[in-house]
């Protein structure tokens, strides 16, 4: 080894220590024996089938139209992709059938899933699932609609939705340990941009936070293999 090829020896051995942590920073694999989850309500946009998606944004910027379904799960989500959804269908006219249309305002239908006695935090008893019809103005988005129908609404200082209909008293969001379930450790729920209002949790742009983790890893991989090839390189010539 010659003086010269020295420091970018060192240079890769530091970026090849660099991208062992950061692989070991990476959420573990499916089976993981305590994967993480997180609290919180989710928020779902139904389909014309009665099927749900996990909305792309937070309810306080999406303006439903006339005949919209909205959906809230409060469950414990390992992320977006495998959050749980609404137990009861996307169906607008079971909802607001005893709803009529009327002129200057638009009907927005409503599913709230409290959840399960499992997901509930500490001395909570989730209430009955139900259903309700908002009738607001024309131009009324997502989190008015359930504001009108489900209050009282608590949120907390990011904006993050924490309660519905007063549910649960405490808690907005927090991590909780869960069993194994295959399911990837998450970055915690995200709430909307400010002033949006509830929703948010990784709440709302339907995306899986750990993927941004491996994306870092592999980049930290990529810069410590490059590293090591111009060492080797210099130390030929």
């Amino acid at each position: 080894m010659t003086a010269a090829t020295r420091p970018y020896r060192r240079f890769g051995a530091s970026a090849a220590a660099a991208c062992l942590a950061a692989l070991l920073a990476v959420p573990a694999a499916p089976g993981t024996a305590h994967a993480a989850g997180y609290r919180y309500w989710s928020f779902w946009e139904g389909g014309r089938d009665g099927t749900w998606a996990y909305a792309a944004q937070g309810p306080a910027t999406v303006r439903p139209a006339d005949g919209a379904v909205h959906g809230y799960r409060f469950a414990v989500s390992a992320g977006s992709r495998d959050a749980d959804r609404p137990r009861r269908a996307a169906d607008f006219a079971a909802v607001c059938a005893g709803t009529r249309a009327e002129e200057g305002t638009k009907r927005v239908a409503l599913v709230l899933d409290f959840g399960t006695a499992a997901d509930a935090p500490a001395g909570g008893t989730p209430p009955a699932p139900r259903t309700a019809c908002a009738r607001v103005r024309p131009d009324a988005t997502g989190a008015e609609a359930l504001a009108a129908v489900a209050p009282p609404l608590r949120y907390d200082g990011q904006a993050l939705l924490c309660a519905i209909a007063g549910y649960p008293e405490r808690g907005c969001g927090e991590q909780v340990a869960a069993p194994a379930t295959g399911r990837p450790s998450p970055a915690p729920p995200t709430a909307p941009t400010p002033s949006a209002g509830p929703g948010g949790t990784a709440a709302g742009r339907g995306e899986d936070p750990s993927l941004g983790l491996y994306a870092g890893a592999a980049a930290v991989l990529a810069l410590g293999t490059a590293a090591l090839v111009r060492a080797r390189r210099r130390g030929r010539r």
